[in-house]
């Protein structure tokens, strides 16, 4: 039987984003492993990525991250919340199927020894890999961060490393080891006093006398204070009783839990476990999930899966839905890609240092209006697959009339009001391409037009959608609003497209 091996390092850098790119690929590059998960904290500075595959696999595909790490971070210029000695700041082993955790240990000093080796990088073995008791936790391996260890690592004897040169690089040192699955798990607060949220960290945390395999400190994220957590044994100490203890904690100073947030990947048992919890399912059997059931059966199925239908081929068969309003978000998706792909390739250049700022915010806001688009997709079909069930509704009666013509009113005003917000997104998205176009890197401004051009395609497709449902209102009236607003959306869209085209000519020259 295969085993599967899951490793999840953690990589000082995540205000670059096509730094990440390249260790991603780094990762991608091995045929063996898959891809799981990409987090990325940028008050944290901090990304977070999870993949899995056989032992071979997963070791390979490690040391290539950490190589690639190793060439594009410098740790002498990183500044972060989060603790940190290394680019590769850490990379554990986790045993999934048919895997145990001798398995894990084995690998990760296999990879110590080759990182020591062969990129010259001091290493440390904790977790269930370590070779001294003290070395088990993280956190005194990571005392002092960076900035002490530099100078310690070179004359403390306890600070020595397991493998690799006693005197620290610029990309630091790398921490491997094998562990158990990991929750990162982070509490924000109703408050920006960070004060509160190291008093319940430490109130929380096992090393203080708190819950056991807790581990937790309290930062400043976002403007909000965070407790953020690892929760090194989930079935010991349950997910649903950290929240509880810190939502205790928390009313003690007067305020409460604003919201929380996962770092990378969670078991499903976890969640199952807190649902259970809450809702006080005490007679609850794990085996009346239904998914359970559904998976239960279909592994013991002799049949192959079938293979997956791509959106273009949904797109080109003979069904009404996915349509015009769908590709139409689809395109807007794509103008966003391409508007967040040029601010991270203008972010970390010096020749951009004055715009660094203004090309992260555009990131991130170019990120959320892909995902929206990319959810738009799928709202669009199923907004015309309503109004499809409202004209099938019966008609035999005048109550049944009546009945019909207000669901198909509403649902064909909900299939106009779906592309409508595509229009408005996708003159956001422009407006970004533009930002990018006149003050992006230069090299990438052809992708920078691009990005335009494919969110004017989608306020131009999705607009007609929007008049065509419109038009076939029982009550036409009802949509003056949303034409009105188009209106003016495609107006805006005009100037914008001759700023653009002004810009193409300066900056581009053509």
């Amino acid at each position: 039987m295969t085993k599967l091996i899951e490793c999840i390092p953690n990589f000082s850098e995540a205000r670059r984003p096509e730094v990440i790119d390249q260790i991603v690929a780094s990762i991608q590059s091995v045929s063996e492993v898959k891809l799981l998960d990409r987090s990325s904290d940028l008050d944290h500075n901090r990304t977070v990525l999870t993949f899995a595959g056989s032992p071979a696999g997963v070791e390979e595909a490690a040391y290539r991250a950490i190589q690639t790490a190793s060439k594009l971070i410098d740790l002498d210029s990183h500044t972060g919340e989060h603790p940190r000695i290394g680019a590769t700041d850490v990379c554990p082993f986790v045993p999934l199927s048919n895997a145990s955790m001798e398995d894990c240990v084995a690998i990760a000093v296999s990879l110590a020894k080759r990182v020591g080796a062969e990129l010259n990088l001091p290493v440390y073995l904790y977790e269930a890999a370590a070779t001294r008791p003290e070395r088990t936790n993280l956190e005194n391996i990571r005392k002092g961060q960076y900035e002490v260890l530099k100078t310690e690592i070179e004359t403390n004897e306890n600070r020595k490393p397991d493998f690799g040169p006693s005197k620290l690089p610029k990309a630091g040192a790398t921490v491997i080891g094998a562990r158990n699955p990991l929750i990162a798990f982070n509490v924000y607060l109703t408050t920006d006093d960070v004060d509160i949220a190291k008093k319940i960290a430490k109130a929380v945390r096992q090393s203080s006398g708190g819950l056991r395999y807790v581990k937790g400190l309290g930062l400043l994220v976002d403007g909000r204070a965070q407790v953020s957590m690892n929760l090194t044994n989930f079935r010991d100490t349950p997910i649903a009783r950290v929240v509880e203890f810190i939502r205790r904690e928390a009313g003690r100073y007067g305020v409460g839990i604003h919201h929380s947030e996962l770092v990378g990947l969670i078991p499903q048992e976890a969640l199952v476990d807190a649902a259970v919890w809450y809702t006080q399912l005490d007679q609850f059997d794990k085996e009346q999930i239904l998914e359970s059931r559904l998976f239960a059966a279909q592994s013991a199925s002799p049949l192959s899966a079938p293979k997956p239908v791509s959106f273009l081929d949904e797109l080109a068969s003979p069904l009404p839905a996915p349509g015009g309003g769908s590709a139409a978000a689809y395109a807007g998706a794509m103008g966003a890609g391409l508007v967040a792909m040029v601010a991270g390739l203008t972010i970390g250049k010096k020749k951009y240092a004055e715009v660094e700022a203004e090309m992260q915010a555009v990131r991130v806001q170019a990120e959320k209006l892909r995902a929206e688009m990319t959810q738009a997709v799928e709202d669009d079909a199923a907004a015309f697959e309503a109004v499809i069930g409202a004209f099938k509704l019966p008609k035999d009666t005048a109550e049944q009339q009546t009945a019909r013509i207000a669901a198909i009113q509403f649902a064909t005003l909900n299939a106009a009001y779906v592309p409508l917000q595509s229009v408005q997104r996708s003159v956001k998205i422009m407006e970004f391409a533009l930002k990018c176009a006149e003050r992006g890197n230069l090299n990438a401004i052809s992708d920078a037009l691009s990005g335009f051009a494919m969110a004017r395609a989608c306020l131009t497709a999705a607009g007609y959608n929007v008049r065509i449902n419109i038009n076939s209102l029982p009550d036409k009236s009802a949509g003056d609003g949303y034409l009105k607003e188009l209106a003016d959306l495609e107006k805006k869209a005009d100037k914008l497209e001759k700023q653009i085209k002004k810009i193409m000519l300066e900056r581009g020259g053509i």
